[in-house]
């Protein structure tokens, strides 16, 4: 039975197929690990000064743990709910090794009248990677080679360099030390009250690392189309590589006059939840760079449909990494694609997991043991776990 009084248990199993009877869920638990950040940081939108990871286990008969995971800055607790009051109940005596009809169970519960994105979405996408993780484990393989991905390290940028906190000084000097350390790909947040300044320091940061260091820059939604306009010119002087998140995540039409009026690429992404929703930016040619984030969409279920819609279109995959790329280093390099994969790489969170991601020369290694790479380390729960945030879900027999 379940921790607290959530009451909602359904013990019948479902039917399962001959041989299945070791993928059998157990039980399911749910908490969320709070990680201090080395220093206050901000974007347009927030000040932040931890990262935090909720966490959903999923055990099965045979004694495997699937570990999902998601990255927030607020909120942990409301994925944890819809997890442990309306999902956990769904999945406990049920196959682990359904994906795809779990995900579409999940999908169709009374809580998609109100979460078809959102925080119930982000509930069934840390389901769904604790699946995958948990068929990964069952093939004895990680998650990159299941799916078919290359063997071959995949290249990063890196975004923790370029906060819109910092001076102009201090920004010059974050990015040129990542530079240093093997990045030829940077982010700079934009977002200023005045474009004025974000001219100045794009202009700055690029006489800064020359010519051949690639530039990407972030506005977080924060400018409406007019100031967003005003400053293309500007970034078609540095050479920025694309323009993130410009205006409002929803204004399909805003993104595709910036997209037409520019030579430089509209990235988005982060703040959409659905297949149904990139297929609606693609359809308009509002964004050239697909920043589908597995944390965001319905886990890895949902984020191969989308990868796999935008490639077949000629268009950038770059995912962008609530997970801090944990689980992206397995995604990317698995579709078919004329450009190179590239993953976003952010460090917050490394100490949090088992397996550690491990980057060369600005470029990832593909991870070696069995799974997603997303469980939890020993001692991380003692270190970081947010207290009343959680619960145990359990098969009554």
């Amino acid at each position: 039975m379940s921790d607290g009084a959530l009451g909602l248990l359904s013990p019948a199993r479902a039917d399962l197929p001959p041989g299945d009877e070791g993928s059998v869920i157990t039980s399911v638990e749910t908490y969320a690990l709070s990680v201090p950040l080395p220093r206050t940081i901000a974007d347009a939108t927030a000040f932040l000064t931890a990262w935090t990871v909720p966490v959903v286990e999923i055990r099965t008969a045979d004694g495997r743990v699937g570990t999902g995971i998601s990255g927030v800055h607020c909120g942990p607790e409301l994925l944890c709910q819809v997890i442990d009051r309306y999902y956990a109940p769904a999945l406990v005596g049920t196959s682990a090794e359904d994906i795809l009809g779990t995900w579409k169970r999940l999908y169709w519960l009374p809580t998609h009248w109100i979460g078809r994105s959102g925080v119930v979405h982000m509930g069934l996408s840390m389901v769904d990677i604790a699946l995958w993780d948990l068929a990964a484990q069952r093939a004895e393989v990680p998650l990159w080679r299941l799916l078919g991905g290359t063997a071959d390290p995949i290249e990063t940028y890196n975004t923790d360099g370029g906060w819109l906190n910092l001076g102009v000084a201090d920004l010059v000097r974050d990015l040129q030390s990542l530079v240093d350390r093997g990045w030829r790909r940077v982010k700079i947040k934009v977002g200023k009250a005045n474009w004025r300044e974000d001219a100045v320091r794009v202009r700055s940061v690029r006489q800064a690392v020359g010519a051949d260091i690639t530039l990407m820059c972030d506005a977080n939604q924060r400018w409406d189309f007019a100031t967003a306009n005003r400053m293309l010119p500007v970034l078609t002087e540095v050479g920025m590589d694309w323009f993130e998140e410009p205006v409002h995540a929803d204004d399909i039409e805003a993104h595709r006059r910036l997209q037409q009026t520019g030579a430089i690429d509209v990235a988005a992404g982060e703040s959409l939840y659905s297949y149904h929703a990139f297929a609606s930016f693609i359809a308009a040619d509002a964004l050239r760079v697909v920043q589908v984030d597995v944390t965001r969409v319905g886990g890895v279920t949902e984020w191969l449909q989308i990868a796999s819609h935008a490639a077949a279109r000629g268009l950038r995959l770059v995912p962008h990494a609530g997970d801090m790329m944990q689980v992206h280093q397995h995604l990317v390099g698995t579709v078919l694609t004329e450009s190179p994969p590239l993953v976003e790489f952010i460090p917050w969170t490394q100490d949090v997991f088992r397996h550690r991601s491990v980057v060369r020369d600005g470029y990832v290694e593909r991870p070696q043991a069995p799974g997603a790479s997303s469980a939890v380390a020993a001692g991380a729960r003692e270190r970081w776990q947010v207290k009343g945030v959680g619960a145990t879900t359990t098969l009554d027999r």
